[in-house]
């Protein structure tokens, strides 16, 4: 399960949206974003691109204060091993990055030897 993100905090979530396969990925970025609705596609404004998000249940509410919702996004940078696969990332992955094939509706999703950069024999010893 990635460190800096809990179960908890995605009771609402009904389904996910991927905009690119992410059976392409050994690792994706997550993040919980501010927005104003419960579906359809959030704003993104970080560097490298979107590459899938969640929707919410018809029944989650915004936050009181600021009238927004959370949502997840998945994304990559453009240093990321997708993009880079002999740079900063060609082994380990960054703190918020999990395996997408782990992730699902309030499921944050885990590290596995994939998204850290084992090669097989690695991942075997």
């Amino acid at each position: 399960m990635s460190s800096l993100m809990h179960q908890s905090q995605l009771v609402h979530e009904a389904s996910i949206v991927w905009l690119e396969d992410p059976e392409c990925f050994d690792y994706v970025r997550q993040a919980l974003d501010k927005t104003g609705r419960r579906t359809g596609r959030p704003q993104y404004a970080r560097d490298g691109r979107m590459v899938g998000y969640t929707e919410l249940a018809h029944d989650a509410k915004p936050n009181p204060d600021s009238g927004l919702y959370q949502r997840r996004t998945f994304f990559l940078l453009p240093h990321d091993r997708p993009n880079d696969p002999e740079g900063l990332y060609k082994a380990g992955a960054p703190g918020e990055a999990v395996d997408p094939r782990t992730i699902g509706p309030r499921q944050v999703g885990e590290k596995t030897p994939r998204s850290q950069g084992e090669t097989k024999t690695e991942a075997l010893t």
